[in-house]
Parts: structure tokens; sequence; C-alpha cells
């Protein structure tokens, strides 16, 4: 067999069977190629890492807990064998900014599918270069390496397509429904809880590599954000009053990025456009979206074909907007 780390994989792999069922020692030895004590030294150290792993001489090992922590073996144990997005995963406890890393390693060639997460970010950032907090521990700081066979115009459909897998995924695991903010927020309560950052490198006609950025504020308390944040800012132990399994979030985020980028590849964005537009909290407002020195207003009408956003203006002509600051009008 390969590496104590392949071992922790498939480990985890056999122990997260849906069932929650005992699995043999000697089964695993067996289909590991290694001995019953390599098994038992990776279950060591798999506990000493925080997994509560029961044995018993008789039924085998059984996984009763996992710690609050992101690890790349359990990560993906957690995702199926055939899945594009998080094929490859890795986990920092700290780097300045995933999507950097990510960058770094899109140049060097690294295949689509990849996912760096880290535990904290030092320069975690949002759109407009503004500042991002990612304490350790708290939330899920991550970005993906994607390389679409889209025009560059084209790639605001992944944001969009995030957007609608972020928020399913959070729905799946808590119950919780979020609201899509135009471009790339997601709210609960009125609270931001969630973006994306989508930062790409392209010739004119085609995507070279495309990273889709994504912070999720999932275990933060009132007290985890500065004052200038506080009317802002959520989380979604916030709206729920109850922690979520970091983990456990971070898997389904995964499989629904992979489906809703799948669907994407596969010419079928209107379907996701469509979910997105019955989740988005921006249609049909009156917004002011300030791109660069240029400011458009009107109501925010629909997404076009390209995932852009349509806005009437007050001279009734229809802009297509990609991209901006935006503030929802109140009267």
């Amino acid at each position: 067999m390969g590496n104590s780390l392949n071992l922790d994989l498939e480990i985890l792999r056999a122990l997260r069977n849906p069932e929650g069922a005992w699995v043999s020692g000697s089964d695993l030895s067996r289909e590991l190629g290694v001995t019953r004590a390599a098994v038992w030294g990776r279950v060591d150290e798999l506990r000493r890492l925080g997994y509560e792993i029961e044995a018993s001489p008789h039924q085998g090992y059984r996984l009763v807990a996992s710690p609050d922590a992101l690890h790349a073996d359990d990560l993906l144990a957690r995702m199926s064998g055939s899945q594009l997005v998080g094929r490859d995963i890795q986990v920092y406890k700290e780097t300045g900014s995933t999507n950097d890393t990510v960058e770094t390693l899109a140049r060097d060639g690294a295949a689509e599918g990849m996912v760096v997460f880290a535990e904290s970010q030092t320069r975690g950032r949002g759109r407009m270069g503004r500042p991002w907090l990612s304490p350790p521990g708290k939330g899920l700081w991550f970005s993906v390496l994607l390389r679409p066979s889209l025009r560059p115009q084209e790639t605001t459909r992944l944001t969009v397509a995030a957007a609608v897998a972020i928020r399913r995924a959070i729905g799946n695991l808590t119950q919780l429904q979020c609201g899509i903010k135009w471009p790339n927020d997601l709210l609960l309560q009125g609270r931001k809880v969630a973006g994306i950052l989508t930062e790409l490198s392209a010739e004119t006609d085609r995507v070279r590599y495309l990273i889709l950025g994504v912070g999720i504020d999932v275990n933060q308390r009132a007290s985890d954000f500065p004052r200038s944040l506080a009317k802002v800012a959520g989380s979604l132990l916030l709206a729920s009053g109850a922690m979520v399994d970091r983990a456990a979030l971070a898997s389904e985020v995964l499989r629904q990025l992979n489906r809703d980028y799948a669907r994407v590849c596969a010419g079928r964005f209107a379907e996701v456009a469509e979910e997105w537009e019955s989740a988005c909290v921006t249609l049909g407002q009156t917004v002011r979206i300030k791109i660069g020195q240029r400011l458009v207003q009107g109501r925010a009408e629909a997404l076009d074909a390209d995932g852009a956003l349509l806005v009437r203006t007050e001279h009734g002509r229809l802009d297509r907007v990609t991209g901006g600051d935006l503030t929802v009008e109140t009267a």
C-alpha cells in the first residue's frame, strides 16, 4: 500500500459507511494490504487527532465522533470517488489567502477540482479588496481551482452556480434558507453569512483557470465580530442557535458545487439561474450599483444567459451589469 496518509484516508472511508457499522480489522488489513498491527497504529494516530474510534476484539472498529477540525483525509473520505470538485484536498492550519495559494498551484499546472482549505487566513479578502476576517476554527475558508471551457464573459455563471450550491448545502445540513444578494453574498436574517470571490486568468476568448474563493461564517458568536460588522455580519450559529459540524458542511458544499459546476458545463445554466432567481433578495428592488466611477440606478429585473444582472434604469433602458458594489435603496 502507499504511505500512512493513504491508510488514514482508506480507514476513514471505511469507518464512514452509511450505517455507521463496525468494520472488521482483519477485513481492513486484507483490503489495504497491510498488517492488522499497521491498521491499529493508524487508528491510534487518528484518535490522537481527535477521532473517537471504538475498538472491539470481535467486531473491529467503529467511528463514534469526529473532532471540530478540518483534515484533508477525512474530507476526501466523505467524497464520492467520481467527484471532480474535491478530487484533491489540502488543508493548511494558516495561510495568507487560499485564493493566492490556489493561484500558485494553478500556475504550476494543478488539476481542476483541487480545493485548498485554511483553518485561518491572515490576508483573507472579499470583493473590492475588502478584508475578510477568517478566525481559526470558526468558519470555512477555501478556494476551488476550475478550468472551464467557457469564454471569460460567461464565467459570471460560476459565481451564480456557487451561490446556489452553497445555499443548498447550508439548507441540507441546517434547514436554514439563505437569501442570495447579487452578486455574491448569502444572507440570513438580513446579515451576511457567506461570500464568494471569483478570480480568473484568461485570454481574449478562453479561460486558463478560474479560482472560486468561498468564505462561510459558521460558528461565530456575536462577540467574535468587531463592532464595525456587528449589524451586517452573521453566522449559521447565530441564525440557528446550534453549533454546525464544519467538516460535514465542507463536504456537503463540495458535493453541491460539483453538481452545479457539472450543470453549467453541460449547458444547463438556465436551471441554475432559475434556482438562483427564486432565492434572490435583490430582484425587484431599486438598486444603486457602483462600478468604478460609473453608477447604475434602477430596478433589478433578472439574470441574463451569462449570469449578468439586468437593471431597468429610470429611462427605461436595460443595463447589463456583471459586477459592482450594490446597495438597495430604501423608500
